[in-house]
């Protein structure tokens, strides 16, 4: 046990050698994470666009973190390396070539003071080359908890929204006042930590402005995690060198923001993402077209830009503001209690009996849902009116959504417009608008 008393002399000179070392570590480590994060780094992007489009936000929430931490890992790793790399380098040339000999250089003297002032010595240009290439390397990994917190805090507005506002649990108006006390909190200690972080401590040093600070301080230790790494920031703080590599990196990260945003237009009024219509057809509405896993549907699928059949395959994929118009138009499908969002599929039930009967329940509204669906969506083919009853399907990329196929052996050789329309209620009235546009053609075999 001597060896593990952080007091103990043996102790300290363990951590004096592991430290002249920890270069080593470094780059076994960063060569692993790097090949990890490029491996996991497009399926991670993928799952959060599939979240996305599913309207699943928890799950997006999840990819989304995970996709921006890996991105930030990945860059600042990738920088490890390289400093890494180009320290290796300006040992072996040291070892070569020992310090800079200005003199031999014959320059003139205006040009050799400002060298010598600016580069001082070649040392010295390893040493900051190896103070950079520690204090990034332990960075990478403090920048994935603020990621971190940064989520805890929205997951914790989120929360206090689902179960204390719209929870059953309170009475209506109790939950109300405590949720919207709790949020004006979270909101405002959210924002008081946020100045402390970018001012490095300014609400500390106050001796009033501290009493009133340290409660909400000490909550968001919890709420942000930063128990698991509160050393290792201030480590970070009483060091000169270490703040202002914080601060050089924030707007460099900012920077690659701005630039990755940009993209550059070759024409005034064409776009390559707009939505069909009849004059144009975008990819996500055609199943041959959707090649990769990231593509996904749009809200109607057909096989094909040509159709060769007698009849039209057409899928909608399920979403949950399709469910929202059902209980719109039939507010008796509208449950008491809403089981959307997170929930766990462990379930526990000793009565059997009871389980048959719920599942009875279930099938009878699931055929009032797909009855009410029915009634809600049609299509036109052009002018002509086509009605077929949709069934509950996994379609494409196993997606759960409605079926039907369209009888269009009638239909002339050449294009055509499907339009999907849709019924809704306002106040009293029952109106129908063209939710969606697609254009096929049409040619027998």
């Amino acid at each position: 046990m001597e060896n593990n008393d952080y007091k103990s002399p043996s102790f300290k000179k363990l951590l004096d050698s592991l430290q002249q070392q920890s270069w080593e570590l470094e780059l076994i480590i960063s060569g692993f994470a790097i090949f990890g994060l490029f491996t996991a780094y497009e399926p991670l992007r993928i799952e959060m666009v599939n979240a996305e489009n599913e309207q699943q936000i928890y799950r997006f929430v999840a990819y989304f973190i995970l996709h921006i931490a890996s991105s930030i890992l990945l860059f600042n790793l990738l920088l490890h390396v390289i400093l890494r790399g180009l320290w290796i380098g300006s040992l072996g040339l040291r070892y070569v070539s020992g310090d800079i000999e200005f003199d031999k250089l014959r320059y003139a003297p205006r040009f050799t003071n400002y060298l010598k002032k600016r580069i001082v010595s070649f040392d010295r240009y390893i040493a900051n080359l190896e103070n950079y290439c520690s204090v990034l390397f332990a960075i990478s990994f403090l920048l994935i908890f603020y990621v971190l917190a940064m989520t805890m805090i929205i997951l914790s507005i989120v929360l206090v929204a689902s179960f204390i506002i719209e929870g059953d649990w309170l009475p209506e108006r109790l939950g109300s006042i405590l949720g919207a006390l709790l949020i004006v909190f979270i909101v405002i200690g959210m924002f008081l930590t946020f100045i402390d972080f970018i001012t490095q401590g300014l609400l500390k040093r106050n001796k009033w402005v501290a009493k009133f600070y340290f409660p909400i301080y000490w909550v968001f230790s919890f709420l942000t995690l930063s128990f698991l790494y509160r050393p290792l920031v201030y480590n970070f703080l009483d060091n000169r060198f270490g703040k202002r590599l914080i601060l050089l990196l924030a707007p460099i990260y900012l920077a690659i923001l701005v630039i990755t945003s940009f993209e550059y237009r070759n024409s005034n009024y064409l776009e390559k993402e707009l939505k069909s219509s009849s004059i144009f057809a975008n990819r996500e509405n055609y199943l041959d077209m959707l090649t990769k896993d990231s593509d996904f549907p749009g809200e109607v699928v057909i096989p094909s830009k040509v159709i060769t059949k007698s009849y039209l395959n057409i899928f909608i994929p399920f979403s949950e503001n399709i469910e929202e118009r059902i209980f719109l138009y039939n507010d008796s499908l509208r449950p008491k209690t809403d089981r959307r969002g997170l929930t766990s599929s462990i379930k526990i039930n000793t009565n059997w009996g009871d389980e048959i009967t719920s599942a009875r329940q279930k099938d009878s509204i699931r055929r009032v849902y797909l009855r009410t669906f029915n009634e809600i969506y049609s299509f036109k083919i052009d002018s002509l009116p086509m009605d077929e009853n949709f069934i509950l399907t996994t379609g494409p990329k196993k997606l759960l959504g409605f079926e039907t196929n369209l009888n269009i052996s009638k239909l002339e050789e050449g294009k055509h417009v499907l339009r999907l329309r849709r019924k809704r209620r306002e106040k009293d009235t029952i109106v129908t608008v063209t939710s969606a546009v697609i254009p096929f053609w049409s040619f027998k075999d």
